[in-house]
């Protein structure tokens, strides 16, 4: 049997309500300081709360071409910027038909999508961009990025909802594992946060209805959690075989140990009671990296704040991987990223490994009786060798990524 090269991260990027750039998400993650604003007012729905990425200048950072984008290609092409800085690589001088690019989206260009569609309504027809198309489409995002970046190899967008970015992490691992390519660039992006989106997640009684008190909505795990706060933002990586980043001697931000995935067959929004997918996936990406369940020292789950995801999540943490793992949801300081939700998480499962730190669970106040695991609504010093990021998406779909130490 032949083995598999291992897979390091040499570079990370973020952009998300808790700032742009890497180190500034990390301060405010692990401050436990939460991000939510009032957002549109969706009246008789009851909900109004987002984590919206703030002060962003996309042109300062891109150039005026950045006015050709939808805001998710924005978010997504100044993450892998950062990225690909932080890997210490020049776009200019690698070559490209070895670089391989993989995004996870979800809707796509929805606020480009929206604010044409009013156009066609009420100017008619001719009145709609001729950018409507490459704007909006959900491959754009790896397409601009292959353009910015002079990436060449393979191009790939994947899409299992809010498991999208922890998918394309796992997927851009498999690339250099087969030797597809030699660099992957791999991350997510969403910027949903349009009255469309949030009026439909609202319907589906989805959304936290703390309007009144924003800063304290988004609470996973906690007794009185009524529903997530949709964020946006992008994150991505860069990813080596780690043979050729010791060779160009890189700094080594963590290693890809293990990736697994599943689809729970289930619902198409709620997830298995006893979180059998979520299960399936924590067991298959151990399997992949040869470990045992209590190998994991530190978990940053799902933890979306919703009642049925965060017992269910609870159930098959601790099925799987016992009772001494700690566990973290950084929603309560982001919110739900949504597609971008599993890249940011497996940065900040990095970012833990590398400063020993388990951030808070923001706004966890009282845990639900029904969940028992190790959380703390205060930051914890730890020695953590392995880490794990859970993601779950709606359709049942399901993805683990471990996380190692360098």
């Amino acid at each position: 049997m032949t083995t598999r090269p291992d897979v390091v991260i040499t570079g990370r990027g973020m952009v998300t309500s808790a700032g742009t750039g890497v180190d500034d998400n990390w301060k405010r993650v692990s401050a436990g300081v939460s991000t939510a604003v009032l957002g549109p007012d969706l009246g008789v729905l009851g909900t109004q709360v987002i984590c919206p990425v703030q002060d962003f200048d996309a042109p300062a950072v891109l150039g005026p071409d950045a006015r050709r984008l939808d805001r998710y290609s924005q978010l997504g092409l100044v993450a892998a910027t950062e990225a690909v800085g932080d890997a210490g690589l020049r776009s200019d001088e690698w070559d490209g038909s070895r670089v391989a690019i993989v995004m996870g989206v979800s809707v796509g260009g929805v606020e480009t999508l929206t604010a044409q569609h009013v156009a066609l309504l009420q100017r008619g027809p001719a009145a709609t961009s001729p950018l409507t198309m490459p704007m909006s489409l959900v491959n754009m995002i790896s397409g601009q990025l292959a353009i910015h970046l002079r990436a060449t190899g393979p191009n790939l967008t994947v899409s299992t909802a809010c498991a999208s970015g922890a998918t394309a992490i796992g997927t851009a691992r498999q690339l250099l594992q087969a030797d597809a390519c030699d660099i992957a660039i791999a991350g997510a992006a969403d910027a949903s946060l349009v009255p469309l989106i949030l009026a439909a997640f609202a319907r589906m009684g989805a959304l936290t209805k703390r309007s009144a008190d924003p800063l304290r909505a988004s609470r996973p795990f906690d007794r009185d959690r009524d529903g997530f706060t949709a964020a946006e933002g992008a994150a991505v990586v860069v990813l080596e075989r780690e043979t050729d980043a010791r060779a160009r001697r890189a700094s080594i931000r963590g290693r890809v140990l293990g990736y697994g995935a599943s689809a729970d067959a289930h619902h198409v929004t709620s997830p298995h009671p006893d979180g059998m997918g979520a299960q399936a996936a924590i067991r298959a990406a151990l399997a992949d990296a040869g470990l045992a369940g209590t190998d994991v020292d530190h978990l940053n789950a799902h933890g979306t704040s919703t009642k049925l995801n965060d017992r269910a999540e609870s159930k098959a943490v601790r099925s799987v991987l016992g009772d001494e793992v700690s566990v973290c949801s950084t929603k309560g300081v982001t919110g739900h990223l949504l597609a971008a939700a599993g890249a940011a998480e497996a940065i900040y499962a990095s970012l833990s490994i590398e400063h020993r730190l388990v951030p808070p669970t923001a706004n966890l106040e009282h845990v639900d009786p029904e969940i028992d695991l190790d959380l703390a609504p205060v930051p914890r010093q730890q020695s953590i060798d392995v880490a794990m990021s859970t993601s779950f998406g709606f359709g049942g779909q399901n993805a683990a990524l471990l996380i190692g130490a360098r």
